[in-house]
């Protein structure tokens, strides 16, 4: 049996997070943790918080494994913090690839992935430690996603591209096949990537348009 597991962070993806370990994988979830100065409440769904300086006493890394389920501030650096620390206490970090997934054969996980519902992952992809692929996207196949990314929804990156680490790629945004993404890049949600792109740059959708027509004086609607 795999250890039980120590999930860090109390909001939304950490609660999320612990539906989809209790549901659909072998773990079990016995507690969140976070640093004591973010601690509101000693419990979350029924399990305790507790801070994560003190980690160590209850829930000791020989017997407990950890995921880090934050979100992206500071464009990933601060759950790659979170990560470092975790790592360097001697926790192990699982990984989660839900059964509703579409996983084709010679694909490469880092620890600390987290991978929802209804990805499909083509062959030769590699993604890196800590990095999290939100709800239905397409990896096309010999991709590369680094460390420390967040993938939302709906995100295609196509054949032979290249994610540098720390990334964010929002919600529907397309990367064009062969393109090469730098460390820290931030692709806006509806934005397209038809070229490569330099560490740290930030593309942005466009946005729709408000019309001045109030919904009510719609005629064909």
């Amino acid at each position: 049996m795999p250890k039980p597991v120590v999930i860090f962070g109390t909001g939304d993806f950490a609660r999320v997070a612990s539906v989809y370990l209790t549901h659909d994988s072998p773990h079990e979830v016995a507690a969140f943790t976070v640093h004591r100065e973010y601690l509101t409440a000693p419990t979350l769904l029924g399990k305790p918080v507790v801070p994560f300086e003190e980690l160590e006493r209850d829930y000791p890394p020989d017997r407990y494994a950890m995921l880090v389920a934050t979100g992206f501030k500071g464009v990933n650096t601060r759950r790659a913090g979170i990560y470092a620390e975790c790592k360097a206490r001697g926790y192990e970090l699982i990984r989660y690839v839900c059964s509703k997934a579409v996983v084709w054969g010679e694909v490469e996980f880092g620890d600390n992935v987290f991978v929802f519902e209804n990805n499909v992952i083509q062959p030769f992809v590699r993604i890196g430690s800590d990095t999290v692929l939100w709800s239905g996207n397409h990896v096309g196949h010999d991709a590369t996603i680094g460390d420390h990314c967040f993938v939302s929804s709906h995100v295609v990156i196509s054949g032979r591209v290249t994610v540098g680490d720390r990334c964010f790629l929002g919600v529907n945004s397309t990367i064009r096949d062969g393109v090469t993404l730098g460390a820290g890049c931030v692709v806006g949600a509806g934005a397209v990537v038809l070229k490569d792109a330099a560490p740290g740059s930030v593309f942005r959708g466009p946005a729709a348009e408000l019309s001045p027509v109030p919904s009510h004086r719609l005629k064909a609607i």
